[in-house]
């Protein structure tokens, strides 16, 4: 009950907020940070009023945004310059150049998706900014992304704390549960759509590889 009772506190606080924004931007460049489980359990104390859930869904996009323009900063910068010095007809060019090939036609899509898996966003935002994706465009994109992620994530949260408006620790745990499971749903047709690519020979989502955004992250 102590704990509860320290959660309860710490999300009847008006510094939440703050601390909503501040995780969310870290995650954005450090993925360990459990971003979205934060606003998940806000989610499911604002079922009970506090805190304001329209506040938690505006602090999580914004901080998603700022913490995914960091990312593709130092893709950018570190990134960039590092795929310059990669031989032009070496593998790991050809797989940037795929990466390119795949992010120009299809980035709006790619970022989209990323966001909803684990470390995927860092990836996708760290490779675009390396392939020197345009930043109004990344903006317009991620804006989109960061925004619907924001509210899913509060919103899968407040139907759990409805659920379980007397008993918070169940409410998170369907949140949770939620989540994963709409996780687990992208990572499979993910998963899906990559091999029917690779049947027919063409770069689908999957075009950026783990090869591809590996050597950007690394830039770090």
């Amino acid at each position: 009950m102590d704990l509860l009772d320290l959660l309860h506190d710490t999300m009847s606080s008006p510094w939440v907020y703050l601390a909503l924004f501040a995780i969310a931007v870290l995650d954005g460049f450090f993925p360990v940070v459990p971003s979205e489980t934060a606003v998940i359990t806000a989610g499911v104390f604002a079922a009970s009023g506090t805190p304001y859930l329209p506040a938690v869904i505006l602090v999580a996009a914004a901080g998603a945004l700022v913490g995914d323009h960091v990312s593709y900063a130092i893709g950018r910068s570190g990134g960039a310059r590092l795929l310059s010095r990669l031989p032009p007809d070496g593998r790991r060019s050809r797989a940037i150049d795929r990466a390119r090939r795949g992010i120009a036609t299809r980035g709006g899509l790619i970022l989209t998706v990323a966001r909803y898996v684990p470390g995927g966003r860092t990836a996708v935002t760290l490779t675009m900014g390396a392939v020197r994706f345009p930043r109004r465009r990344f903006l317009a994109f991620d804006a989109l992304a960061a925004g619907s992620w924001g509210l899913y994530s509060a919103l899968v949260g407040y139907v759990g704390g409805l659920a379980f408006e007397q008993d918070p620790p169940r409410g998170l745990l369907l949140g949770l549960g939620l989540a994963l499971t709409v996780t687990a749903i992208v990572e499979v047709a993910r998963w899906l759509r990559g091999r029917r690519a690779a049947r027919v020979g063409e770069p689908g989502t999957d075009a950026v590889s783990a090869e591809a955004v590996s050597r950007p992250a690394d830039a770090r």
